[in-house]
């Protein structure tokens, strides 16, 4: 029986290691290659952290992990936020949470965490104009992109003329289904602006496919007892409204005008401009 020798020179030989700026320009290209920018940027850093610390392996990868999903994340908010057409101006913090009854903020409160849209529920807030409403359901979006849902918002006017011209370009099964895609789709004031017969069919379209399927919040000045001033005939009426209440969260704001309030109040800065003058 023969044996077989491998002489040295025969053996298969590890490549030299690479070290010092010649690897790191290597890493850097491989991670803009993978789309790791957070890699790319610290691990140089990381690396030299790792020494100091000192991290093991497993320890300064993990750190480097971090760095890129927290990354990931803020982008992903960001983009959130744009689509969600949310206006700026209407944050969760600047809004007068004292002027709502407590029972009320502490229902929103509660839904900042988002399972009522896993759940396919629907949120409809009632209240005079300049009660808040509008405030409070962009002010709740913003919340839910943080918590990293698709959220869009729209005036109910805006909606419907934007479904009226799918349907006449005949493409409303199509803006349809994209509206679907979202988590949770904000109506602001339903029933503010009288609309016609045609623009509250293609608005009971898209109500009846959404059921069930992604949750609706809606603003209306209007109680449902008004919403045949809406939905012009008592058997849509009945229909939309039957569609919007299984699975949903009714908040009444019975608060006055916000608007109203501030008007009434006495200009401090006048006064202090009147005072100076006085003293003069």
């Amino acid at each position: 029986m023969s044996t077989t020798t491998t002489s040295p020179g025969s053996r298969k030989r590890r490549p030299p290691t690479r070290s010092g700026p010649k690897l790191n320009s290597h890493l850097t290209e491989q991670f803009r290659e993978l789309r790791l920018p957070m890699f790319r940027e610290h691990f140089e850093s990381q690396a030299e952290r790792a020494v100091a610390e000192p991290l093991n392996h497993t320890e300064y990868l993990s750190e480097l992990t971090d760095l890129e999903c927290q990354a990931r994340r803020e982008s992903r908010i960001a983009r959130l936020m744009r689509q969600s057409r949310l206006p700026s101006s209407k944050t969760w913090h600047n809004f007068k949470w004292t002027r709502l009854p407590l029972q009320v903020t502490r229902q929103l409160e509660s839904l900042r965490d988002g399972s009522f849209l896993d759940r396919r529920e629907n949120l409809l807030l009632f209240g005079k104009p300049g009660s808040g409403k509008s405030h409070c359901l962009c002010a709740l979006g913003e919340q839910l992109v943080h918590q990293g849902r698709s959220i869009l918002f729209t005036t109910c006017s805006l909606l419907v003329q934007d479904l009226l011209v799918a349907k006449r370009d005949l493409r409303l099964a199509k803006l349809i289904k994209r509206l679907l895609r979202f988590d949770g789709l904000i109506i602001d004031d339903l029933g503010y602006v009288q609309q016609s017969r045609d623009e509250m069919e293609v608005l009971f379209t898209l109500l009846a496919e959404r059921y069930e399927r992604g949750s609706v919040m809606l603003t209306s000045n209007l109680p449902f007892s008004k919403w045949e001033q809406i939905f012009k005939d008592a058997m849509t009426t009945a229909a939309a409204i039957d569609r919007l209440v299984h699975h949903s969260v009714i908040l009444e704001l019975n608060v006055s005008s916000y608007r109203l309030e501030n008007a009434k109040k006495p200009d401090t800065s006048q006064a202090g401009k009147k005072t100076k003058s006085a003293k003069k």
